[in-house]
C-alpha cells in the first residue's frame, strides 16, 4: 500500500490556526520565539525595542516563518580588492556602502519546511527536492518564485518582508570583515558547504545551521546554495547606490543577481564578494534565498 504523506495537512492546519489566532492582525509576540510556538506578530513597540538590539532574534509565526536576526546600521566595503584569488570583474570597483537602519535578515537560508507551508496555502508552487526535504535549503526555485514566497509572507505577518538587497546581502555577509571570507583571508576546512570546504557534506546541500555563523549570527552566507537578491544585474559596481538601495536603474530586469556560492561551487566563488548573474525564470539544484524584513517605523 502506497504511504501518503501527511505533511501538507499538518501545514495547512497550522496556517488555518495562524488566522484563528490573530496573527495576521497584531496580536503580541516574544522577542524570540521557538518554532513550536503560537503564532505571533511583533508590536510596535516590541519592534522598537528589538531594532536598537542588534543580534536580537524573533519569529513571527509558526513553521513558515524564518528565524530573523537585528543586523545594526553600518557602513562596509562592498566588492573585493585587486589580487582576491578569483576575483571576478562583476566585483569592482570596491566601494563603501551605508545601511542607515537596522534591519532583519534570516538566520538561515530558507527551507524547505517554509516553502512548504507556503505551497499548502496555495501561495506558491511545489519545487523538487535532491537531497531532502525538512531543513534542508529550498532549491530549484526561480527570483519570481522567491518573490511569490516573501510577498505571501507579508501577507500572513503584516510586516514588510522581501528580499534583501545585494548591499544589505554583503553587509551581512561580511559582519564587519574586510577579509575574502566573513572567517578570514583563506577558506579552510570546514567552514561551509562548497567543493573543496570540506565537511560531511559532498556535493549536496547540507541542513541548513550546520557551519558556524558569522559575526553577525548569520549561518551559510557562502556557500550552500547561492542566494537571490533583489538587485538588476549589471557587469560591475560602477553606479550602485551608495545607501544600500536595490540597483534597479538601467540592465535587462529578466537578470538577477545571486550571492554567496553554492555546495557545487570551488572555495574561489563562495568569497563574500562574489556575485554572477541568473535569468529570473531559471532553477537550479543550487538556487535558494533569505530573506529580509524591514525594521520599523
Amino acid at each position: 500500500m502506497r504511504r501518503i504523506s501527511m505533511r501538507p495537512l499538518y501545514l495547512l492546519l497550522g496556517l488555518i490556526l495562524l488566522e484563528a489566532c490573530g496573527g495576521v492582525d497584531g496580536a503580541v509576540a516574544e522577542t524570540v520565539l521557538p518554532i513550536s510556538a503560537a503564532p505571533t506578530v511583533l508590536t510596535i513597540e516590541q519592534e522598537k525595542n528589538l531594532a536598537s538590539a542588534a543580534g536580537s532574534e524573533f519569529r513571527e509565526c509558526a513553521v513558515a516563518c524564518p528565524l530573523m536576526v537585528i543586523i545594526p546600521a553600518g557602513k562596509s566595503a562592498m566588492g573585493s580588492p585587486e589580487g582576491d584569488v578569483g576575483r571576478t570583474k562583476g566585483e569592482h570597483p570596491r566601494h563603501e556602502a551605508t545601511i542607515a537602519k537596522p534591519f532583519a535578515v534570516s538566520k538561515y537560508e530558507v527551507t524547505f519546511d517554509q516553502w512548504d507551508a507556503c505551497v499548502a496555502a496555495a501561495a506558491c508552487p511545489h519545487v523538487m527536492d535532491a537531497w531532502g526535504r525538512g531543513n534542508m535549503p529550498v532549491i530549484n526555485v526561480s527570483w519570481g518564485d522567491a518573490k511569490l514566497f516573501v510577498a505571501w509572507l507579508s501577507r500572513l505577518t503584516g510586516k514588510e518582508y522581501r528580499l534583501l538587497t545585494e548591499a544589505e546581502w554583503e553587509y551581512a555577509a561580511r559582519a564587519g570583515v574586510k577579509t575574502p571570507y566573513s572567517w578570514g583571508d583563506e577558506p579552510g576546512i570546514g567552514n561551509a558547504n562548497c567543493s573543496g570546504c570540506g565537511g560531511a557534506w559532498t556535493l549536496q546541500t547540507a541542513p541548513v545551521g550546520s557551519f558556524r555563523p558569522n559575526a553577525f549570527g548569520l549561518h551559510d552566507m557562502e556557500g550552500n546554495v547561492w542566494e537571490w537578491v533583489e538587485d538588476i544585474w549589471h557587469d560591475s559596481h560602477e553606479g550602485t547606490p551608495a545607501n544600500g538601495a536595490a540597483k534597479l536603474q538601467g540592465g535587462d530586469p529578466t537578470y538577477r543577481v545571486i550571492r554567496g556560492g553554492s555546495w557545487h561551487n570551488e572555495t574561489e566563488l563562495v568569497r563574500t564578494a562574489i556575485r554572477f548573474k541568473r535569468h529570473s525564470k531559471v532553477q537550479f539544484d543550487t538556487l535558494g534565498f533569505r530573506v529580509g524584513r524591514t525594521m520599523g517605523p
